[in-house]
């Protein structure tokens, strides 16, 4: 008897704090909203202050907000308006979206009012009120009742009231026709049929072709003809396709509720045959739905390679955002380029198509940087219509996207010329200067010259005939002047391949340059020696002369003076210059 009464004490007294602290809220609420509209505004923003500090039900103060309509207008006008107290009324608006998502949302007033359905005639009509607002987060129990034989009573009322729904319970409700309850999977066709919305059109086809209920595809395509009856003869492979782009192309009327940061994705469990809701990040959820439709897409024909394509670019663009992929991912999923690569080029060109089209530079990045990966000179240059998509990549407005372009071909050795070929070289040379500019950093820019002279090296050892180096060796000549030794020895072995005497004095200026490290200096006369065996000798007499004046010094390191005898001996002087090398030793 003691601890009942303490009990009651108890109860009593935290029923006392709860009224006491809703009457401050209120008071508070009152007060930031009237000295708000006097123009007080250090006082305004103390009462907002007491509220946030307060940690508020945030329900209660939903409650406040709809009570006073012109007072929530005013808040919105502050956040947007107001230096002083944009702030604090973006916390407070934050507290008041988390009534309104906790109302929507709380599993006890949802299922309070499936059940209010069957009441009377007032009580259904605020019911499917109530859970119209509450939208796709009604949809699992309002399933779960119409599947529970102890609730038959109340299917007609829920049947009826599913479709009231609307849009929002269109992505559970398609989820779940992966269910084998055929009675509640029939309801589900005929509320999507209601809808009358085309988003469900390809699942409703997809149960036409693969079903062994005729119910169910006698249903199905009822609801068809009810959403768009030109639909029953498009195979719905295609029909998810065409999803797909409307969700990758971010349709308005498939975009997910705007008050939220997050967005929900909607999942079948097939042990619990029952729905489940995945949170994910509302930035990148068109590219995830976009997915999940190509996956649909490969479902219903394996054949529609077009899926693969689009699919490998909302993953390409859903990573763009810079979050961590859902969580429904799974650990240890691979990133988009791994599959990227995987794909083979003529997906990856659909995907670059795409970007390129919708000049967005990370998905085309993605695509291209695949492509040098794993295609040759035919597959980089794959027609789709009338266009050649990496070769039009060349001229991409973002750099990275056209440096990337022109390293895959080059890294391919291309033996044809096409339209835009000369831009290889132009795209290789401003690369391989290493420059800083607009959207590329200091770290990319040195990634990309490394690759740039990478791939004019390998260029330069086959001789190829399409890109013509010699238009890049101004810029090679500047990478010899910059102090940066390891791109000066590349751009020495590039030259060196270069039937130009510009390229071979340039070589030597850089190996007798003193300033420069002494191994440099060794690998530059090695690049000398290579130069001189491929071109002859194409230096200038004062340049002969100083690496003459260095081989024969006893003050010249060993190793440099060896490096710098090669050289000289690979330039095959006149015999006359040879003489007096030896004479000069000479000590008889």
């Amino acid at each position: 008897m003691r601890y009942k009464t303490s009990l009651v004490m108890l109860l009593a007294g935290l029923l006392l704090c709860s009224a006491v602290s809703a009457a401050d809220l209120e008071e508070n609420w009152n007060d930031f909203l009237h000295y708000t509209m006097i123009g007080r505004l250090e006082l305004a923003e103390s009462y907002a202050n007491q509220i946030i500090a307060s940690e508020p039900d945030p329900t209660q103060l939903l409650t406040l907000s709809e009570e006073n309509q012109e007072g929530y207008r005013l808040l919105l006008k502050m956040n947007a308006d107001s230096d002083e107290l944009r702030e604090v009324s973006g916390k407070v608006l934050d507290l008041i979206e988390q009534g309104r998502y906790i109302r929507r949302t709380d599993p006890k007033i949802i299922s309070q009012e499936i059940q209010r359905l069957s009441t009377t005639i007032k009580g259904r009509i605020a019911a499917e009120e109530r859970l119209r607002n509450a939208g796709e987060y009604a949809i699992p129990q309002m399933l779960a009742a119409m599947g529970d034989p102890d609730r038959a009573n109340e299917l007609a009322y829920i049947t009826e009231a599913l479709p009231k729904i609307g849009r929002p319970a269109i992505r559970p409700l398609v989820a779940a026709l992966q269910m084998k309850n055929v009675a509640v999977k029939a309801e589900i066709i005929r509320a999507l049929g209601k809808i009358g919305y085309y988003e469900p059109l390809p699942y409703l086809k997809y149960e036409v072709e693969t079903t062994n209920s005729d119910i169910i595809k006698t249903q199905a395509m009822t609801a068809i003809e009810q959403i768009d009856n030109a639909a029953l003869t498009i195979p719905a492979a295609q029909l998810f396709f065409r999803l797909a782009e409307n969700y990758y192309n971010q349709d308005d009327s498939l975009a997910a509720a705007a008050e939220y940061e997050f967005a929900n994705v909607w999942f079948w469990d097939a042990d619990k045959q029952a729905l489940i809701r995945q949170e994910v990040n509302h930035d990148y959820f068109d590219e995830l739905m976009a997915m999940r439709a190509c996956e649909w897409t490969l479902k219903a024909d394996s054949a529609v390679g077009k899926a693969i394509g689009l699919w490998l670019a909302a993953f390409f663009r859903a990573e763009s955002v810079g979050d961590p992929m859902p969580a429904y991912f799974g650990q240890g999923h691979a990133d988009a380029m791994t599959y990227a690569t995987t794909a083979g080029p003529e997906y990856l060109h659909q995907a670059l198509e795409r970007a390129i089209g919708d000049d967005d530079a990370y998905v085309a990045l993605g695509a291209v940087e695949a492509l040098a990966v794993n295609a040759g000179e035919k597959s980089l240059l794959v027609r789709l219509g009338t266009e050649q998509p990496l070769a039009k990549a060349l001229g991409f407005a973002d750099r990275k996207v056209r440096y990337s372009a022109a390293i895959a071909f080059a890294e391919a050795n291309p033996v044809n010329d096409f339209v835009g070929s000369d831009l290889i070289v132009e795209n290789l040379a401003e690369a391989v200067l290493g420059k800083e500019l607009d959207g590329i950093g200091a770290d990319t820019a040195k990634a990309y010259a490394l690759r740039a002279v990478d791939a004019m090296y390998k260029l330069a050892v086959v001789r190829n005939r399409v890109v013509e180096l010699s238009t890049a060796l101004p810029a090679l000549i500047e990478v010899t002047q910059q102090p940066d030794p390891q791109m000066q020895v590349l751009a020495s072995q590039v030259l060196a391949h270069l039937e130009s005497p510009q390229a071979q004095r340039a070589i030597a200026e850089m190996a007798l340059a003193q300033q420069n490290d002494k191994a440099v200096r060794i690998a530059t006369f090695a690049s000398l020696a290579l130069s001189a065996k491929i071109n002859a000798n194409l230096l200038l007499s004062e340049q002969v002369d100083a690496i003459y004046s260095l081989v024969g010094s006893t003050e010249t390191e060993s190793d440099l003076r060896a490096a710098a005898a090669g050289a000289y001996g690979a330039l095959n002087l006149p015999s006359e210059q040879v003489k007096r090398l030896i004479l000069d030793q000479s000590k008889s």
